[in-house]
């Protein structure tokens, strides 16, 4: 099984992360009953207010768990994830995605 970490940078200001938190609440059951799909959910930063944190408010960190990655390239072709990238394209300034496995 794989681990898909999306880290999504979106335009400064609360109101641009949360469309995009927004889209995924619409999606996100959807994506759950796709095949190879064992988890995906949208984490946001809390402020902890410790001095060893970094704190990103501007920013989404996607935990996904994939079967394989042909089940993620077919996830990303479904109309749903289509539809969900025009909705937050203008929110959005970049997205960086690690794909990882088990290192033990």
């Amino acid at each position: 099984m794989l681990t898909v970490i999306a880290d999504i940078r979106t335009r400064p200001g609360q109101h641009h992360r949360q469309a995009v938190l927004d889209a995924f609440a619409k999606i996100v059951p959807t994506v759950l009953q796709e095949a190879g799909c064992h988890g995906y959910a949208p984490l946001v930063d809390h402020n902890a207010q410790v001095d060893f944190q970094t704190f990103a408010p501007d920013a989404i960190t996607m935990v996904e768990k994939w079967d394989s990655v042909a089940h993620l390239e077919a996830h990303l072709q479904t109309s749903h994830m289509q539809a969900w990238s025009q909705e937050v394209k203008e929110h959005v300034l970049d997205t960086r995605i690690r794909i990882l496995e088990d290192g033990l």
